[in-house]
């Protein structure tokens, strides 16, 4: 064969694989126009009959007097069934009396199946006593790596930030410190933005938080934030509005990451930090 016509027949198949060819031309032409027929059902086979919804047994999701005991563990909660798992972090979370307390429930919380692929558990930053807390979403590449909340480029432009009103994670004086956590404590895949499963299971956690803090303003830091604690997202529309949540004054902003992405959003955030300000020193 030549070495042009060759080249040729190489060109033809790289266009059709682009195509999306992915099959050999089969023994008989396909008319692709036409729907393919219906598998015939075997005469033989006998389909049994649906029982009626309304007498469906369900499994009890915990043992009764009238089943063996099976120890509650992360192997007998199935994804998507996580009102097991919100239920115990409700139960674990009411019996904390102070952060440490919280921060070692929540670290031996297993339900979580974003915990397996985490490097760190991230709970708190900053000084606990503090007038305001920041939540955000979840952990970043860095702060899985450092196991603190607010530790890459956008928590470095966060420090910027609330250091122009005179605010710091590292200052001891409450008046003038933040206090910063995270609504999930461990990093999911990718960076991927936390379900609402895990949102919703984690969430009795978030709220002890809160009020074992017990600050005088609440900032959300993005829509996962939001969607949390207030049950709405929509953060260009929230933001700069003064809401009320969890018994605080909170104030929605846009993550620093979406700052980092568009530069514009920085005038947005400016008047919100102004207002925040404000409310501190009144």
């Amino acid at each position: 064969m030549a070495t042009e016509d060759r080249a040729e027949l190489l060109a033809a198949l790289e266009w059709q694989f682009e195509m999306g060819v992915d099959e050999a031309i089969g023994e008989k032409p396909v008319d692709r126009t036409r729907l393919a027929p219906e598998p015939r059902r075997s005469q033989h086979v006998q389909v049994a009959p649906k029982r009626a919804s309304a007498q469906a047994e369900p499994l009890p999701l915990m043992p009764t007097r009238s089943t063996s005991p099976v120890p509650v563990s992360a192997g007998n909660i199935s994804r998507g069934e996580n009102e097991p798992a919100r239920a115990i972090a409700k139960a674990m979370a009411e019996r904390c009396d102070d952060l440490e307390a919280l921060r070692a429930a929540m670290d031996a919380f297993e339900f979580c199946d974003l915990k397996k692929g985490a490097r760190n558990f991230v709970f708190s930053d900053g000084n606990p006593d503090a007038r305001l807390m920041i939540v955000g979403e979840a952990p970043g590449r860095e702060e899985d790596q450092k196991g603190f909340p607010f530790v890459g480029r956008a928590g470095r432009l966060l420090d910027r930030m609330f250091e122009s009103i005179g605010l710091a994670r590292s200052s001891p004086n409450p008046g003038s410190a933040i206090y910063i956590t995270n609504v999930i404590p461990w990093r999911p895949p990718n960076n991927r933005d936390p379900t609402a499963e895990e949102v919703r299971m984690l969430m009795p956690f978030v709220e002890r938080h809160v009020e074992l803090a017990d600050p005088e303003v609440i900032v959300l830091m993005g829509n996962t934030a939001c969607g949390a604690i207030l049950g709405r997202k929509g953060i260009t529309r929230l933001r700069g509005h003064w809401t009320e949540a969890l018994g605080k004054p909170v104030m929605p902003m846009f993550h620093p990451a979406a700052l980092l992405r568009d530069g514009l959003k920085k005038r947005e955030s400016w008047s919100d930090l102004l207002a925040i300000g404000e409310r501190l020193s009144a």
